[in-house]
C-alpha cells in the first residue's frame, strides 16, 4: 500500500488503451460497503476471501490493468489465477517511503494502529517472499511517476511481444 498500484495503473490502462481494475473496488462492490468496513466486520480473513474472488473472476478476462492489494499475492492461489492471464508486476518501496506516503490517509485499515511504520516493516518482511515472485519488481522510490508507467508499459510491451490486444497486466 502506498507504491502506487492504482495511480500507475490508471495511467499505463490509459496509454495500453486498457480498462483499469482495482480489486478493493471490486471487494467494495461485492460487499456493499467500503473496505475498511468490510474489515471491520469480517476481518482480514473475509476481506481476503472477497479478494481472491474479486482476482478469480478476472482470469478469463483480457485487456486490463488489474491493480491489487498489497497482500493479495500472499494468499493462497491469488498469484497462480493472476499469472494465468497477465504479466505480474510488483511496484516496491522501502517501509520508511511507504510510511511517509500513507501517514496521512485513514482509509488503510492495517496502518490504523500505534505504530504504522513498525506494521509497514512487518508486512513488508512477510510479503517480500511472495513479491519476489512477481514477474517484474520496479521501484518506485525517488522516481518520478512518469518514468514507472513507461517502465511497466515497456515490459508489458515486451512481453506481449507488441500486441496489446488480449492480454492484461497485473500490478502487486
Amino acid at each position: 500500500m502506498g507504491c502506487g498500484k492504482s495511480t500507475v495503473g490508471r495511467a499505463v490502462a490509459g496509454e495500453l488503451g486498457f480498462e483499469f481494475v482495482d480489486t478493493d473496488t471490486l471487494v467494495e462492490e461485492a460487499a456493499g460497503k467500503p473496505v475498511s468496513e468490510v474489515f471491520a466486520s469480517a476481518g482480514e480473513e473475509g476481506f481476503r476471501k472477497l479478494e481472491s474472488e474479486a482476482i478469480a473472476s478476472l482470469e478469463t478476462r483480457r485487456g486490463f490493468v488489474i491493480a491489487t492489494g498489497g497482500g493479495a499475492v500472499t494468499f493462497s492461489g491469488n498469484l497462480a489465477s493472476l499469472k494465468r492471464h497477465a504479466l505480474v508486476v510488483c511496484l516496491w518501496a522501502g517501509a520508511e517511503a511507504l510510511h511517509d506516503r500513507t501517514k496521512h490517509q485513514t482509509h488503510r485499515p492495517l496502518l490504523q494502529q500505534e505504530n504504522p511504520l513498525e506494521v509497514i516493516r512487518a508486512l513488508l518482511v512477510e510479503r517480500e517472499p511472495h513479491y519476489k515472485k512477481a514477474d517484474v519488481i520496479i521501484n518506485t522510490e525517488h522516481r518520478p511517476q512518469r518514468v514507472i508507467i513507461a517502465q511497466v508499459k515497456h515490459q508489458f510491451e515486451e512481453s506481449s511481444g507488441g500486441g496489446t490486444s488480449t492480454d492484461s497486466s497485473a500490478l502487486s
